[in-house]
């Protein structure tokens, strides 16, 4: 089935990540979204906290597919989502029974098997955990989160949480699962990334800055990114965080823009019929 025009079957729903909430300004996505609705796309958006655990934040997305479905009178979603949001969705159609509401499930960026960094980093006294939630648990209170557990969603990335998670939230039958991961080229690449980087890759190998290439690989496909110039892609590029091109240079294999990335993402599940 070929669709050519970015139009899917079935809506989209964008998930974001840990730390950001889906505000009008700043916009998660970057130029993504006006990118995939100017090709024709229907797009919604998760709402889920930016501290929340995994498993709070995966009840309020089943709410949400249902709003969607009720809304647009669809009978199936599908789900593009950005790091911890991948774990979000998974549990939503696994163990919370939406599975046979969603088409796919695209991850980008998650971290499905853990990171052996923050392993490593939750063996630091508590009470420096402590004083970081206390601060960053108040200040994202502020903004709106509900259920903010700064230590909490530390944990949920340690390697023992994600053999477990992955054990009760197998893939559903019928759900067409896909992942993609960013590796940064050197430590320069994202200048904002770039000392998590070096210990990511030191402790686990190949990285997006916060996300092992390994960690992120995931369903039935999955597809490395990387940049036509030395640059790479990191994991704020992976949602358009420069809201720029990522290399205007040409005749290199590699991503160029972010934004085409999507475009090609959606194109394939309207391909699939989805």
């Amino acid at each position: 089935m070929e669709n050519n025009n970015g139009k899917t079957k079935y809506p989209l729903l964008l998930l974001h990540g840990v730390g950001f909430r889906d505000l009008k300004w700043p916009l998660y996505w970057g130029r993504i979204p006006n990118a995939l609705s100017g090709a024709g796309a229907e797009l919604f958006y998760g709402n889920q906290d930016c501290w929340a655990r995994v498993e709070d934040n995966a009840k309020t997305i089943k709410a949400r597919i249902r709003q969607i479905l009720e809304e647009t009178g669809a009978e199936k979603i599908n789900i593009i989502a950005h790091s911890k949001g991948g774990l979000e969705a998974r549990m939503a159609a696994s163990s919370l029974g939406m599975g046979g509401h969603i088409a796919s499930i695209t991850t980008i960026g998650t971290p499905h098997r853990g990171s052996k960094t923050i392993d490593r980093l939750l063996k630091a006294p508590d009470s420096l955990f402590n004083i970081a939630a206390f601060a960053v648990d108040n200040w994202i209170g502020l903004i709106g989160d509900t259920k903010p557990d700064f230590y909490a969603v530390c944990r949920d990335f340690s390697t023992s949480y994600a053999q477990r998670f992955n054990e009760e939230n197998p893939d559903v039958p019928g759900v067409y699962y896909q992942s993609f991961a960013g590796v940064m080229k050197t430590p320069l690449s994202d200048i904002h990334l770039s000392t998590a980087n070096i210990i990511v890759k030191m402790i686990e190998g190949d990285n997006d800055g916060l996300v092992s290439v390994d960690s992120a690989k995931w369903g039935e496909s999955f597809t490395l990114l990387t940049g036509r110039t030395n640059r790479g892609v990191s994991h704020y590029d992976e949602i358009d965080f420069r809201r720029a091109p990522l290399s205007a240079k040409q005749g290199r294999a590699g991503v160029a823009d972010i934004c085409d990335v999507y475009k090609e993402i959606v194109k394939g599940l309207a391909d699939r019929g989805f």
